[in-house]
């Protein structure tokens, strides 16, 4: 078996920024998913394309075909009063460098960094972490496997290991 769309992979990797490791995915507890369905970086998966279980790959993605560039517009100043929660805020959250999740006007998840803040606003940095940075991978492909008629409908792999985020109402599977 091969990698290629709609195999299960489960890889392990280590994944280095200007030479510092900044992941480990170990082969005991590998990364798992869905292969074509969207999830990951199109690069990324297109260097994994073809490869069979045990393979090594070893590749780069610069900054453009990773994550892009560092937005501006992403970094925004958010209200103080936006991180009450019965009217406290948590001093505990707000740190910098902390991760928040939010939601958008839309209402679509997201996650933001906390840069800064002061006694009205938080500014937070909405852009991904490795945003503006050239990714160097290196790894192995642990296992393939054909994926169940449930993975395909929803787009991601359903396990006991690995479960990913199921916004969806007719999803059953029990790790979602």
């Amino acid at each position: 078996m091969i990698v290629e769309k709609n195999k299960v992979i489960s890889l392990s990797y280590d994944l280095k920024v200007e030479g510092e490791t900044v992941e480990t995915v170990g082969a005991d507890s590998p990364m798992i998913f869905l292969f074509g369905s969207g999830n990951l970086l199109l690069k990324f998966e297109e260097y994994l394309d073809g490869l069979k279980p045990k393979d090594k790959f070893e590749f780069d993605l610069d900054a453009n075909e990773a994550y892009g560039d560092v937005k501006d517009e992403a970094i925004v100043d958010v209200p103080l009063k936006s991180f009450e929660v019965e009217g406290k805020i948590d001093k505990e959250l707000l740190r910098e460098g902390n991760m928040i999740p939010m939601l958008d006007q839309q209402g679509n998840r997201m996650n933001g960094q906390i840069k800064s803040f002061d006694e009205e606003n938080v500014t937070m940095d909405f852009n991904h972490p490795l945003a503006g940075n050239d990714l160097h991978f290196n790894g192995k492909i642990v296992e393939i496997r054909e994926a169940t008629t449930d993975e395909l409908e929803h787009g991601h792999v359903h396990s006991e290991s690995s479960c990913q985020d199921c916004s969806d109402p007719n999803c059953h599977s029990k790790s979602c």
